[in-house]
This record gives structure tokens, C-alpha cells and sequence, in this order.
């Protein structure tokens, strides 16, 4: 009998047992994992490119390694002669299985590269950078004598003077920093300098290219967090630092690896060369702050959450492996709590909650939601365990932003027929030329704000009850209610792949969505108040769900809807700011200290909130504001009943 061994691909997390011999190629067709090949298997165009996971992978039960697939091929060989493969890389459709094996898909081989949605948001922003151009005069070419007629001045600690090469007029370009010190300087006349804001998300990373002296974005480049390989969640991240000593330096690595190829990028873009940035800021949750420093995660895995470091950092460029002009600097917010970061001191620093006088509630919706409440007078903040089910992860025919992903739902009430849109395509599918449309691009999956729809379009439909069921009896009405083992699903889309949201998928997002207005409403105990004046959808997935929707879900309490809207990239405009405006760091670090933090964990009365928030909208919270814009099915009999023990909330990151 032939030997079969697993086969788990990442970032898609998905796996099965393959016989010995196997193509890693068909392996991944078979399970559905996206890997991109054009040339019929014939080793010649390079697009099925794949890396082996080494080491001991615990949550697998399995020891990955390259010595677990076939010797490398000549046809291989023969790539990497004409055209180079990086090391470690195998052709997937030449690679065969001959044991247990990890498989990483990168980014370019995937035929639906991700959409990273984290563009920079317009926003007026009062320009007081730390760094300024200065155009001097010197009376010598002479390197020590430039050396002591600038060290009367400024501080010239670790400038390299030696290597500037004075111009025949005898002028140089110097970039002192905070008035007191020289951290770059060029021979003659330099014109611009620029920083660059870090969006470090569990996700996706963004980088956001500004021109120093004007504030303008002069590029902007996104790419999926290669730490994915890692751990889909941050709690797999820390995980996998617990049962691999030494892994957050692999973790380190690669993310910092990530933010030099983003600043390669943006500078290519913008056509400027790495010498020419002086200045970031940098943003994320506190597991990838810490591992951006190169600090252990591992307290933020466990009570009570501590963080190794909390206050604002302003360092050396270098010191978090950067490499652009010598002098760099990098501003790092403070993070305000163990599962509460960086990012939401920037989205705070966006919204400024703290100067108005309205209450507002803001979420910034990922895979572990942060959420602040408050106004002038007092701030709370904490996060919830949302899980990754917002972002297409743990969904049966989930994936993330990409061209294919199905990301709008509509469900015709009487007849349960689906229409939708896809990413890529302007047409609805039940129009004249949608098929035309994604001619190229096809229909892949859905995505997180398609989850969202499709499920509150089942509710709005009485497909699904209040108690998250798929009601089988719908079957009459409709054959696209389908029987699946003891429950049901809603074929969404017939044809190839076929697209399914199955009573799992339902579930997931009751736990994700109970999660978030759990947090909330724990902020709203706390503030002791019933009502919100505003919401405000913060992150690349709370800028691209209809509010309607989460609504109708019970992601977020009942609120007029004309005040609820998103708040698009806030991290990413906070990073700019604190770039941009030496002022809103002492600012925002001020207000940070003054946020109360209430940990969703160790609160009793999380749970209970939990379990109303899992019907939808909400087993027992009033929904006026909703009512007046939507339909909504009759609200199921209170009954007595005690919560089953399954329903419990994602682990907490």
C-alpha cells in the first residue's frame, strides 16, 4: 500500500494527505490553494515558486523539511541557470512529496495577489516636522575644518564628514534634527527629504511615502505580512514563538525584511533614492510592535498581558534593522495596554475622540478588534478576540481581498436568488457583461465584507434565524438550500469553484461579530451610558463593509446610521501625523497616558455579553435606530434556556 504523507500550505493554512509522489503542484490544485503556473508543468515559466517550512511544527504534529521532497530537478537546475531562483525555492510543479512537509506560497506566486486596502487617507495635516534643510556656506574643503566650524553649532555625533565631497562654490546641504543636530549632509544644494509611516498590521503592511517639508504622499506600497507562514492569528505567532525557542527572531527577520522591501518600493516609485529618507513612524498591535523591536511576545500570550515595553521610542532608524540614510530615526507611539497597541494610539491621534464632545465609539475591525469610547472628558480602550473570519480565514469558501473575491451580497427575499459583485469587476452578476467583466479574473471566494452581506442578507432573507440556524424548511422555497451532513448551507454561487456559506461559517462569524460588540458594550458598562452620538469604522476592513450590514449582524450597538461611518486607514493617518508634526507625539503620548484600560479577559461580565451578542442582531438589545432603515425578521421568544458550552468566543490574541 503507498504512503501518504501531510501536506499543509501556507499563508492559506490549508492541508490534506497526499500519496508519496505527489506534485506539491496537484496537491495545492486539489486542496484548492492558489498557485499560479502557466506553462503546463514544464519547469519553464517560474510562476509555481514555493519554499519549505523547517523545524518542528507542534499544531501539525509534524517535522518539515526539504529533505521531505524529491531531489531538486534538472529542469529546475535549468531555471535557476537562466533565471534565478532564491534560496530555498523549488518549482511546485517539479517538487514531489516524500514526507510530512510545510509548504509557503509567497505572494508573487499566487494568482490572486491580495489587495492590500491600506491607502493613505487625504487628510489636512499641520506640518511641524523634527527635521529641516539648512543650505550652508564653508569656507574650506577641508574635512576637519567643516567638522569645527559645524560642531560650533550643532552636534555632529556619528556623521561621517570624511566622505562628503565639497562642491567648487563651497555650499552644502546639511538636515539637523530637532534644532540641535546634523544627521545627514550633501555636497551642494539638496532640495527634499522624505519619512516614511508604517501601518504593521497582524495582516498586511502598509508603508506611506511622505515629502517631509510638505506632508505630501509621494508613494504608497502595501504587501501581505510575511509572518502569515507563521501563524494565520497573532496567538498562532506567539505559539509558535512558545514551542520554537529563538522563533521571534525568525518572526523579527522577516517582518523587518518586509519594511525594507517597502521602502524600496516606495522609494522606486517616487523615484528617490533610500539616502534620501531620514524619518519613520511606526504603527501595529503590541505582538507585532514588540516583534518589530525584536522583543519575546510571549507575555502578550498569556495573563496578564504584560508588555515588555509601553512608552514612546524615538531611535535610530538602524536599531530596527532599516537600512536608508545612516542618520534615520524612527518614532515608535506608545502602545496603551497588553492587547491594545501602537495602531490605535495613531487611530486615536486620527480621531481625536479626546477633543470632542460627543461620545464616539471606535473600532478598528481585524483580527483582534481594538476599540476606544469615550470624548473629552475620559477614554476607555480595550481589544477583543475577534479571529481572522472577518478577513476570509476559517470560512469555507474564505479568502482574502483579492481580484475573484466575492465582496457584495444581495438575496432576493422572495426567491432566494443571490446576486453579487466581485473585486476586479464593476458589474453586478445578474447584469449584461459581468461575465465579460471578470473574463481573466473568474470567481474565486469571498472575502470578509462579502461574509458580512451574505450572512445578513440570509438573516434579512429567513434563511438564517436570530439564533445563527440555516432553516432547512427553506428548502421548499428554494434549492439553493442545501442539506449538508445534519445541517445546511446556501449555495451562493453553482459553478466552478463552487461557493458555499455553511452553517460553520455562520457560526464563526456569530463568535467574531459576539466578540466585538462584547468589547463595546463592556466600554459602555463602564462609561455607564446607553447611547453613542458616533461610530467610526476604522482599518482596511471597517472601510469596506457596509455599516447597514454590521448593523443588521449586531457587530456594533444600535446607533443612527447617518453617524456611523469609516474612518478608513486611521492608523495608517496617524502614523503620518506623528511624522509629519513633532507637537502630535507629545500629544497623543499624553492622552495615551491618560486612556483607561479595561482588559476583556479577566472581565466577568465579557462573557455574558457575548453570549446575548451571538443572535442576531442581539438577543435582547433594542435596535430603534436600525428599524427605521431595515426590515427586520420577528425577534425569536426569550426563552430560559442556558447558553451551550461550544459557544464560546476566538481565543484572545
Amino acid at each position: 500500500m503507498t504512503e501518504d504523507f501531510l501536506i499543509a500550505f501556507m499563508p492559506s493554512g490549508k492541508r490534506g494527505r497526499f500519496a508519496a509522489g505527489t506534485l506539491v503542484l496537484n496537491a495545492a490544485r486539489e486542496l484548492g490553494v492558489d498557485i499560479d503556473s502557466v506553462c503546463g508543468g514544464r519547469g519553464i515559466c517560474g510562476r509555481c515558486q514555493i519554499a519549505v517550512g523547517e523545524g518542528e511544527f507542534a499544531k501539525l504534529g509534524i517535522t518539515s523539511g526539504p529533505q521531505n521532497l524529491n531531489t531538486v530537478r534538472v529542469e529546475e537546475t535549468r531555471y535557476d541557470h537562466k533565471r534565478g531562483l532564491k534560496p530555498g525555492r523549488r518549482l511546485g510543479c517539479q517538487a514531489r512529496i516524500t514526507g510530512d512537509v510545510v509548504i509557503d506560497v509567497p505572494p508573487e506566486s499566487q494568482v490572486h495577489k491580495q489587495v492590500v486596502r491600506k491607502r493613505a487617507e487625504a487628510r489636512d495635516i499641520t506640518i511641524e516636522p523634527d527635521i529641516r534643510l539648512h543650505l550652508i556656506d564653508v569656507a574650506t574643503a577641508d574635512p576637519a575644518g567643516i567638522f569645527q566650524a559645524l560642531e560650533e553649532q550643532w552636534s555632529l555625533k556619528g556623521l561621517d564628514i570624511a566622505s562628503v565631497d565639497v562642491p567648487d562654490d563651497k555650499t552644502m546641504t546639511v538636515a539637523i534634527r530637532n534644532q540641535k543636530s546634523i544627521i545627514a549632509i550633501w555636497p551642494g544644494y539638496h532640495d527634499a527629504i522624505y519619512g516614511i509611516a508604517y501601518d504593521v498590521g497582524s495582516t498586511t503592511i502598509a508603508a506611506h511615502l511622505c515629502n517631509l517639508a510638505t506632508g505630501e504622499v509621494m508613494a504608497s506600497a502595501g504587501l501581505m505580512n510575511p509572518q502569515i507562514r507563521f501563524g494565520e492569528d497573532l496567538m498562532s505567532r506567539v505559539s509558535y514563538v512558545m514551542m520554537n525557542p529563538g522563533g521571534e527572531k525568525e518572526l523579527t527577520q522577516v517582518v523587518r525584511q518586509a519594511l525594507n522591501e517597502l521602502a524600496s518600493s516606495v522609494a522606486s516609485e517616487a523615484g528617490i533614492t533610500l539616502n534620501d529618507i531620514l524619518a519613520v513612524t511606526i504603527v501595529g498591535n503590541p505582538v507585532m510592535h514588540h516583534l518589530v523591536l525584536g522583543l519575546d511576545p510571549t507575555p502578550l500570550g498569556v495573563s496578564p498581558f504584560t508588555l515588555t515595553i509601553e512608552d514612546a521610542l524615538d531611535i535610530a532608524a538602524s536599531e530596527v534593522g532599516l537600512t536608508l540614510n545612516p542618520g534615520a530615526h524612527a518614532y515608535i507611539p506608545p502602545c496603551i495596554a497588553g492587547h491594545v497597541g501602537a495602531d490605535t494610539a495613531a487611530v486615536i491621534l486620527s480621531e481625536a475622540p479626546y477633543k470632542s464632545n460627543q461620545i464616539i465609539l471606535i473600532v478598528d475591525v481585524g483580527t483582534n478588534a481594538e476599540i476606544v469610547l469615550g470624548n473629552k472628558d475620559k477614554l476607555l480602550a480595550c481589544s477583543s478576540p475577534t479571529g481572522p473570519a472577518f478577513e476570509g480565514a476559517q470560512i469555507t469558501s474564505g479568502q482574502r481581498a483579492a481580484p475573484g473575491a466575492i465582496e457584495r451580497v444581495r438575496i432576493d427575499h422572495d426567491t432566494l436568488e443571490p446576486r453579487f459583485k466581485v473585486i476586479g469587476s464593476d458589474h453586478w452578476s445578474d447584469e449584461d457583461g459581468f461575465d465579460e467583466s471578470i473574463s481573466g479574473i473568474g470567481i474565486s471566494g469571498i472575502c470578509g465584507s462579502g461574509i458580512i452581506e451574505v450572512v445578513a442578507e440570509m438573516f434579512l432573507a429567513g434563511i438564517v434565524t436570530a439564533d445563527g440556524v440555516i432553516d432547512g424548511k427553506q428548502d421548499e422555497k428554494s434549492s439553493r438550500i442545501i442539506a449538508n451532513d445534519r445541517t445546511f448551507s446556501y449555495l451562493l454561487h453553482e459553478g466552478e469553484p463552487r461557493i458555499i456559506i455553511s452553517q460553520n461559517d455562520v457560526r464563526a462569524i456569530q463568535l467574531a461579530k459576539g466578540a466585538l460588540y462584547a468589547g463595546a458594550r463592556l466600554l459602555m458598562d463602564r462609561l455607564g451610558i446607553d447611547h453613542l452620538d458616533r461610530i467610526s469604522l476604522a482599518g482596511a476592513f471597517g472601510s469596506h463593509i457596509d455599516v447597514k450590514y454590521a448593523m443588521v449582524l449586531g457587530l456594533i450597538p444600535d446607533c443612527d446610521l447617518t453617524h456611523v461611518s469609516a474612518a478608513g486607514n486611521a492608523a495608517g493617518t496617524g502614523a503620518r501625523i506623528a511624522l509629519l508634526n513633532r507637537h502630535a507625539r507629545a500629544e497623543i503620548e499624553d492622552v495615551v497616558s491618560k486612556v483607561e484600560k479595561v482588559e476583556t479577559a479577566i472581565e466577568p461580565a465579557f462573557q455574558q455579553h457575548f453570549i446575548e451578542a451571538m443572535a442576531f442582531p442581539h438577543k435582547t438589545a433594542a435596535y430603534p435606530n436600525l428599524e427605521k432603515v431595515v426590515t427586520l425578521p420577528q425577534r425569536a421568544a426569550q426563552t430560559n434556556d442556558k447558553p451551550r458550552r461550544r459557544k464560546r468566543p476566538p481565543r484572545t490574541p
